[in-house]
């Protein structure tokens, strides 16, 4: 396919009328207004609106189903999330060091839109978020315990810990370092592969070839023009889903949290209750950064977030064990190497409960969030070279998040192995951030700038999200109007609150995994799509040269 092929193809070819009623269905939303012309948003919209009455009027029912879920697909593709992310990662890593690398996204005049220090700013934007507050401390603790403690089963006979850990059986040192290289290795390069995936597919076809910034516009080189009937419609409502229920989990992870550290703090009652209102008053806050719009609600709320983080990054890495933690980035990265082949093998596991309770969803969990941090990365990339872009996106955000873990994780361990403070270690996972900042100073201080922060990262991703969602229904538009995103943005709330309450954790789980296994093939043919792309654009800089 030439270039000339992508260029023929109308501006926006998304927004021609559709039979089946869809002149009615636009006109109708027309008038409350929406702005809608194709079918993506009225059956993703009907089907989300589906999901969530289904959920609340059979709870028992719906809890089954999630648990069903998760097992079989847990069970039957961990090797097949394993394997796709290897593949994201090598081939990002060939990307970079192939002669298409030099091609600047937007075309050989284009010049960055931002500077090298903003542009890494809104990468580490991007790198932040409900889940670095969540697992922060929590996750790095749960490998070390499993560790310390050597081989476990769980009711099925299946190991929970991940099979190297149990070397370090009664060696706190070994336990840690272990636990921080498989922390490291769910937060790392593997998904900032994943992402990076996504955002070149997007900011390829979109700057270079002027197509729609939607998922569909990177298969035109492989659907042709069918990519603007339903072939492309079902490729944007898996991403619609996806990138829902990816929310939906942050969401849920974040109330769940926020509920804890507000226990913590003034006694609040921990339960489905308390999280439903948390949930509801944040969407509500997250409803008015909407209407304010993307300058004046999520920049604003991005950069208070942004200082918040860093401060009591700062903080922590201050008043804690200050040369050990940073010792510790250097021990951790370099255990971290070590065991990525270990770590990344999808074959002859024996830690089956590990693979599946923690790697398979993680990498499900970065695969629904694709369209989501893609499409905000793509956006402010425009300018850069492939290989530019492909370093900047798996280093910058990486190392963001190696740090975090490394400093709030390692204070945590440090706790437990120097001062036998282990009250950290033995709390439930949505508490230990707030239990490893008990014994720091200023506890009650940093335990509500930790509060905050998961608020803020909540109305922030509930905001973002619902802007990604609007683009991709609304067939690419940028500037919808705000009744749509205020759809979103409340349907968002809603799915993660039918999720707490039929069935919990578990549930969120259960439905990100299910709609990061279909997507994850997206993504697969996106790279095929990226290769036909930079071929094609590669021939035409060789064809403007000659002339």
């Amino acid at each position: 396919m030439t270039d000339q092929d992508f260029t023929e193809a109308a501006p926006n070819p998304i927004e021609t009328d559709y039979t089946l009623g869809q002149d009615n269905v636009a006109g109708t939303l027309g008038r409350i207004g929406f702005d809608v012309h194709n079918p993506v948003f009225a059956i993703s919209g009907i089907s989300v609106v589906a999901f969530v009455f289904y959920t609340l009027a059979l709870p028992g029912q719906s809890a089954a189903l999630f648990d069903t879920l998760f097992a079989f697909v847990t069970g039957s593709f961990d090797w097949f999330f394993l394997a796709v992310a290897n593949i994201f990662v090598l081939f990002a890593l060939a990307l970079i060091v192939s002669p298409w690398g030099r091609i600047r996204l937007g075309g050989p005049e284009a010049r960055p839109d931002f500077t090298y220090a903003g542009w890494f700013a809104m990468l580490f934007a991007a790198g932040m978020g409900i889940g670095l507050m969540f697992y922060g401390v929590s996750e790095p603790m749960s490998h070390f315990s499993s560790s310390l403690a050597g081989p476990t089963l769980d009711e099925n006979g299946l190991r929970t810990d991940w099979a190297p850990l149990s070397g370090a059986a009664g060696d706190p040192q070994a336990a840690a370092r272990l636990g921080m290289a498989a922390t490291i290795f769910h937060w790392a390069l593997h998904p900032w592969a994943i992402y990076a995936v996504v955002a070149l597919a997007l900011a390829l076809f979109s700057y270079n070839k002027g197509l729609p910034l939607t998922i569909r516009s990177a298969f035109h080189p492989i659907l042709g023009d069918r990519v603007w009937g339903w072939p492309g419609h079902v490729i944007d409502i898996l991403a619609v889903f996806a990138t829902l229920f990816g929310l939906a989990t942050s969401l849920g992870f974040g109330a769940t949290q926020a509920n804890a550290g507000l226990n913590e703090l003034f006694g609040l009652p921990v339960g489905p209750t308390t999280e439903v209102l948390l949930i509801s008053g944040i969407t509500a806050i997250a409803l008015v950064s909407v209407v304010r719009g993307l300058d004046a609600g999520v920049k604003v709320l991005s950069e208070i977030n942004m200082g918040l983080a860093a401060l009591l990054f700062l903080f922590v890495l201050l008043v804690g064990p200050t040369l050990a933690l940073l010792s510790g980035v250097v021990e951790a990265l370099g255990a971290y190497l070590v065991y990525l082949p270990a770590l990344s093998n999808p074959v002859g596991r024996e830690d089956t409960n590990f693979v599946q309770g923690w790697t398979a969803f993680y990498w499900a969990w970065w695969i629904s969030w694709s369209p989501f941090v893609g499409m905000f990365i793509a956006r402010v990339s425009r300018g850069r070279t492939v290989r530019e872009f492909l370093i900047s996106v798996l280093l910058i955000p990486s190392f963001v998040c190696v740090l975090w873990m490394s400093i709030f994780g390692g204070t945590a361990l440090h706790q437990v192995i120097a001062d036998g403070y282990t009250a950290a270690q033995e709390a439930d996972l949505p508490v230990q951030l707030f239990r490893m900042l008990d014994v720091l100073p200023l506890a009650q201080l940093t335990s509500l700038i930790g509060i905050v922060l998961v608020v803020v990262f909540f109305v922030t991703s509930s905001d973002s999200g619902s802007l990604v969602i609007d683009t991709i229904t609304a067939g690419g538009k940028v500037d919808a109007p705000v009744p749509q995103r205020v759809f979103w943005a409340s349907f968002e709330g809603a799915v993660a609150i039918v999720l707490l309450l039929g069935g919990g954790l578990q549930a969120l789980q259960s439905m990100v995994i299910s709609t990061g296994l279909p997507f994850a093939l997206v993504l697969l043919a996106l790279c095929w799509a990226i290769v036909a792309g930079l071929r094609s654009e590669a021939a035409a800089e060789r064809e403007a040269a000659a002339a």
